[in-house]
């Protein structure tokens, strides 16, 4: 069972020598929000409250949050997987070149085949198997990145800087944001290097979203926004350069959203999903896999995410309503809006609609809604309420909370 918010709120609290009060003060959030979530009296908060929580006892906004599967900074030592993916993401200091052994297996085409797998396995939220061939696919690309002419280097730049920013997306859904900044640093380098113009705004992006999760909120927004700026003044008449810039808008939108300005956020939005009709007017991209997710369908997405987070329970539904989601919409974000929906569905009362989307959600992800915090505390709203529909039950015993 995932561990409650509030008891997360209380601990770190301890931690800090704060009493409820001094964390309400410190933090701009009202100690009566704070007290109910200690005592398990509300399961949930909205992101910018979170954010404030976090800004007030000093941590990072991962350690209120409960991405699964989620490693927590507890001062344990890594786990193997996990020291072998910091190892390939930062080899040791003064360690020889890469040996070219086995070089003649390797060519580009394979190496992006074996990111592209890394990015499905990343999307579909199995963490445990992507560490165990992260380092393989960065120690491949690291090899292409060192051998050849200057455009064979180039292009297996462009393959390493892929493989980073995959590191660094990782790292941050394990909680490790320093790793991860780590990680799309030495993805920066080789974007630099590399044969792909597309790419270093890409890892922008992911740089924004680290920092989104340090909350730093401003660095984001000022980071997405000069990079888009970029991407449309030289790319923006392609569609893998509307696909990178709409990705870095609606990043910029959600660190608008995170810092309590819900009406800019909607704003870009709506320009963000505008602009995915010039996707249909364009050649499609040589490779979409290696590209940023940008499609009607992922920023409708977004915007119910947004509407939801900010108490909009009713504009969230209406957005969601009647969506079909593109062929390239990632299965992850299909389990994104299912939740979504059914915390909008109990926060207007609607246990029997929030109960459908939860079973829909547990038929495709059972595994990633079982250690999300967020499926838990909407079930455990639910379970409060009088109304307990078919199917409630099975859920609650399904995620070990309220029906005991």
């Amino acid at each position: 069972m995932a561990e409650h918010l509030g008891d997360r709120l209380g601990r770190l609290r301890r931690l800090s020598d704060l009493t409820q009060d001094g964390l309400a003060e410190r933090s701009g959030v009202s100690v009566d929000v704070i007290r109910k979530l200690e005592q398990k009296r509300k399961h949930s908060a909205r992101l910018p409250t979170l954010h404030h929580l976090a800004r007030g006892l000093g941590v990072e906004l991962t350690a209120l949050l409960g991405d699964p599967p989620g490693v927590p900074s507890n001062g344990e030592a890594d786990p193997p997987q996990l020291v072998a993916v910091r190892r390939a993401i930062m080899p040791p200091l003064f360690a020889p070149p890469p040996e070219p052994q086995g070089v003649e297996r390797l060519s580009l085409s394979l190496v992006r085949g074996e990111i592209a797998k890394g990015w499905t396995l990343y999307h579909d939220a199995d963490f445990a198997s992507l560490m165990e061939v992260l380092p393989g696919i960065i120690a491949d690309a690291r090899l292409l990145a060192a051998i050849g002419n200057d455009a064979q280097r180039s292009g297996g730049q462009a393959v390493l800087g892929k493989a980073l920013q995959l590191g660094g997306h990782l790292a941050i859904r394990l909680g490790k944001t320093d790793l991860a900044l780590s990680a799309l640093e030495h993805a920066m380098r080789a974007a630099e290097q590399s044969s792909d113009p597309l790419l270093a705004p890409m890892i922008s992006n992911s740089v924004a979203w680290n920092y989104q999760r340090q909350n730093r909120l401003y660095d984001a927004s000022r980071l997405a926004v000069h990079a888009a700026d970029g991407v449309e003044r030289d790319h923006g008449v392609t569609a893998a350069g509307v696909r990178v810039w709409g990705g870095l808008l609606m990043s910029a939108a959600t660190s608008a959203a995170r810092s309590g300005d819900y009406d800019t956020a909607n704003d870009m939005m709506v320009t963000a999903e505008k602009a995915t009709g010039l996707l249909r007017k364009l050649p499609p991209p040589h490779d979409s896999k290696m590209l940023s997710v940008f499609n009607r369908s992922s920023v409708r997405i977004e915007r119910v995410r947004l509407a939801v987070q900010h108490g909009r329970p009713e504009e969230a539904l209406g957005l969601a309503k009647g969506m079909r989601l593109s062929k390239d919409t990632p299965p992850s974000w299909r389990t994104w809006l299912l939740l979504d929906v059914a915390r909008a569905h109990t926060d207007t009362a609607n246990a029997e609609g929030a109960v459908k989307a939860l079973e829909s959600l547990r038929r495709i992800a059972p595994g990633w809604m079982r250690h999300h915090t967020l499926a838990v505390s909407v079930v455990n709203d639910l379970w409060a309420g009088a109304n307990h529909p078919p199917g409630l039950r099975k859920l609650a015993e399904f995620l070990g909370v309220g029906a005991q």
